[in-house]
Formats: C-alpha cells, structure tokens, sequence
C-alpha cells in the first residue's frame, strides 16, 4: 500500500511540475522598444514575469517527486544490498538514467526562470546615434526542453522504483546462519 501511495503521490508531483513548465513556456516574457516623453533615449518595456515563477514552481515541484523516490529507496546506496539477478541491473541502469534526466530538467528550468527574470536595464540616446536596444528575453523552447525532461523522469523513475523494489523482495539464496555450523567438541 505504501508503495502505491507514494507512486500516486510522486506522480502528482510530477505532472503538477510539467504543468507548470508548460505555462511557463507558454507565458513566456516578452519585450517592445518604447521612446521616452522627450523622444531622446529608447528602452525596453516587459510584459508579464509570471514564467519565471511557474518555472521555479516546476523546478521545486520535480525536485520533491525526485526525493521522495529517493528517499524511499533510500538513494540505492544505503540498506540491504539487493538480490542478483535482471531487476537489480535494470535498477541500476534506470537509477543513472534517472539522475541525468532529473539534471537535465532541472538545468533548463533553472536556466529559463533565471533568464526570464533578467530584464536589460539599457538605453540609446537618438540624438548621439548609441547602437539600438537589445531587449533580451528567453529564448523559445526552454521551459518545453524541461517539461519534456520532466516527462522521461517522470517515466523513468516509476521504473526505477518497480525495479528496485522487486529486486529488494527477493530473499537471498540462503536465508539462514551467514557462519559456518560446527558441533560441540566431545
């Protein structure tokens, strides 16, 4: 029971994560030249910042799915070494490619509420002929790169947790004394 409840609660987690990585990019900050009153200097004017916050709500949002895994397994490092055999070596691989997911995702929504949030403060003078204005905003494509990572891990690491926990079920192939039995000497 406790393993579907925390499947059902990570997957939740999950696609909140990827929900929010989808607005983000949808929601994306844009920018328009604008001239001041005395038609001296141009700056950049941005819209909404509403992305930046989704993307870090997706970020924080994946990265409670990712613990919460981990911790149940307890990061496949610590407690009773699993039974040899497929589950333990799929496991393993499903464990890697978990964590590079995970990072990738994790990468692209940092970076693309990072950038997001960065709004160039610049000006060019129309009398003294300055280079124009270069409104920098974040470019299409990277909060949807994350909700695509978002979605592998959140695939791979369901099958990861299945793996582990049914290469932990087995009981070892001796389940008695670990010692060598010896008689009494007579």
């Amino acid at each position: 029971m406790a393993s579907k409840l925390l499947m059902i609660s990570v997957f939740v987690f999950d696609l909140i994560a990827f929900a929010l990585a989808i607005a983000a990019e949808q929601r994306r900050s844009t920018a328009t030249i604008q001239t001041d009153n005395e038609q001296v200097y141009t700056y950049c004017v941005y819209d909404s910042d509403i992305s930046t916050g989704f993307g870090v709500g997706a970020f924080l949002f994946l990265m409670a799915g990712q613990i919460l895994i981990m911790v149940a397994s307890r990061c496949f490092c610590f407690g009773k070494p699993l039974s040899p055999g497929g589950s333990r070596g799929c496991a393993v691989l499903l464990f890697i490619m978990c964590w590079v997911t995970f990072f990738i995702a994790e990468v692209c929504l940092l970076a693309g509420s990072v950038r997001n949030a960065y709004h160039t403060k610049y000006r060019s003078s129309l009398l003294f002929n300055d280079r124009p204005v270069s409104c920098e905003t974040v470019r299409k494509g990277v909060f949807a790169a994350g909700a695509a990572f978002i979605f592998f891990t959140s695939i791979i690491n369901k099958f990861y947790f299945i793996s582990y926990s049914s290469a932990k079920g087995g009981a070892g192939p001796y389940g008695g004394e670990a010692g060598v039995g010896m008689a009494a000497y007579k």
